[in-house]
């Protein structure tokens, strides 16, 4: 066999690649190869196959640091297939070799007295259409796949270099999909392995996770979503910076969830930041940090990209009438508005409304007086003049921590229920009576009333404050909730709908 230079390899597998696929169509293609090959799985460590008739080899070095597979080629023969070299294919897979009866295999020999009797060898036909590309310098390939009848695609970028081969798989976005050889692929795809992606969004407030499994005819059924409330804001508005306290919470919260994502299965993940992490001075250190402990390059993505994702999530997730729509998404450091006319976007912006905000400069983690919260939703109106004087719209989502809690407070929910909250209509006396009651109380009584997460207990007079503004702003004596929220949207973008 021709010497063959041992390549650093990462591939994955699924139906859709979201945002990839337009990626990819704007390359220029090169070759188009279609081949009929028979892969064995089974084992650990090799890649086996036959192809143009002859017996393929690869067997894996090296994994570094970042998931990467270094792949030598190890043999290339063809059949009838030497004893030795026969042997030397159960070797690759760290299997024990069977007695060897001649002293050479044709195919159908092997098979029939070395693999089938084996019974940890599986022949599995594959059929590949490979379209060929050239991806920052990396060889790449655009694959459909058709194994024992199932199918499948797959995109695998290769090279000498292991970071060109990350900052090409970065380029076409798919950098938080997890590495997959051939192998393993294929076993998932025979075994009907769910297609599960998760997204991790990182708030001023809280990180929330999202694991969605693509159903028939591409729903999303839901995994895991939950939140936990780590405060990554805390003490921001007046410092300027994350403290190492916040960021410590906020990273354990993340490696917890990687490893929850990792445990279902995932094929991607997927994790933004929004508000807390573009105003924080030190934000680029504390991303270095939370991605050395956890492996995972979060996206800070721009207030305007937050509020299109969320309008895209809403319209995915609640049957709303015809006509003007406004979306808006309130968190610990910012709003995200969004004015659409049924599916099309108008106009999106971001702006610093954050409940974290306003509980550190107005105290209201605790009882306050009348005065004070006057004064507070004085300024948070001033803070709102940007959706003054616009139209009435024809209705109004929220989604976001506050108006959640806002509605699982209304419901009583002892144990949160996405399914009950979202969609639930919230009016101007609900928000009315839950500020009220926030207002005169402490902190700690907040943490036992029913329904409201105990760690929310500081910021969701803030909160609430928000919401009953943008009301009076829009002209609206309602609301929609959506608990649908900036992760559905990602998911949506990202992993196709």
């Amino acid at each position: 066999m021709a010497m063959i230079v041992p390549r650093w390899e990462w591939r994955t597998f699924g139906t859709h690649f979201g945002v990839a696929e337009t990626r990819f169509a704007e390359l220029t293609p090169g070759a188009v190869q279609e081949s009929d090959e028979l892969y064995f799985l089974g084992g650990t460590g090799g890649n086996v196959k036959v192809r143009d008739d002859l017996m393929d080899i690869k067997v894996l070095r090296e994994v570094d640091e970042n998931g990467l597979e270094r792949w030598e080629p190890v043999m290339k023969q063809a059949f009838p297939l030497p004893a030795a070299d026969a042997a030397k294919v159960f070797a690759s897979v760290g299997l024990p070799t069977p007695r060897l009866a001649r002293d050479a295999y044709t195919l159908d020999q092997f098979v029939g007295e070395l693999v089938a009797p084996s019974g940890v060898l599986r022949p599995v036909k594959v059929h590949k259409r490979r379209v060929r590309y050239t991806v920052g310098g990396c060889v790449s390939e655009l694959s459909d796949v058709r194994a024992d009848g199932r199918a499948s695609r797959t995109i695998a970028i290769e090279a000498e270099d292991a970071s060109a081969v990350l900052s090409a798989v970065a380029l076409v976005g798919l950098g938080g999909y997890i590495n997959t050889n051939y192998a393993l692929g294929l076993r998932a795809l025979l075994d009907d392995a769910p297609e599960r992606y998760a997204v991790i969004d990182v708030g001023t407030n809280s990180v929330k996770l999202h694991v969605g499994e693509r159903g028939a005819g591409g729903t999303w059924d839901t995994i895991v979503d939950g939140a936990e409330l780590t405060r990554l804001g805390e003490g921001l508005e007046k410092t300027g910076e994350i403290t190492p306290e916040a960021a410590e919470r906020t990273t354990s919260a993340i490696a917890d969830m990687v490893g929850k994502a990792r445990r279902n299965g995932v094929r991607a993940i997927i994790a933004v930041g929004t508000a807390g992490l573009r105003i924080a001075r030190n934000s680029g250190a504390v991303l270095d940090a939370i991605q050395a402990r956890t492996g995972l390059l979060i996206e800070v993505i721009p207030g305007e990209e937050e509020a299109r994702l969320a309008y895209l999530a809403v319209k995915a997730g609640l049957r709303m009438p015809e006509g003007t729509l406004v979306v808006f998404d309130t968190g610990g450091g910012s709003t995200q508005f969004t004015f659409g006319t049924d599916a099309r976007v108008d106009e999106r912006f971001s702006v610093e409304v954050g409940a974290a905000r306003y509980t550190e400069r107005f105290g209201l983690a605790g009882t306050v007086t009348p005065d004070v919260l006057r004064e507070a939703l004085g300024v948070i109106a001033d803070d709102l003049e940007r959706i003054e004087g616009r139209p009435q719209p024809d209705a109004l989502v929220a989604m976001g921590g506050a108006v959640t809690n806002i509605a699982a407070v209304k419901h009583g929910l002892a144990t949160y229920d996405p399914n009950i909250v979202h969609g639930t209509v919230l009016d101007r006396a609900e928000i009315e009576r839950q500020i009220e009651m926030y207002r005169t109380s402490d902190a700690a009584h907040r943490r036992t009333i029913v329904g409201l997460q105990p760690k929310r207990a500081e910021v969701i007079l803030a909160g609430a404050c928000i919401v009953r503004t943008v009301m009076d702003k829009l002209g609206q004596g309602s609301l929609t909730v959506s608990d649908r929220g900036l992760r559905h949207g990602v998911l949506a973008e990202r992993f196709g709908n």
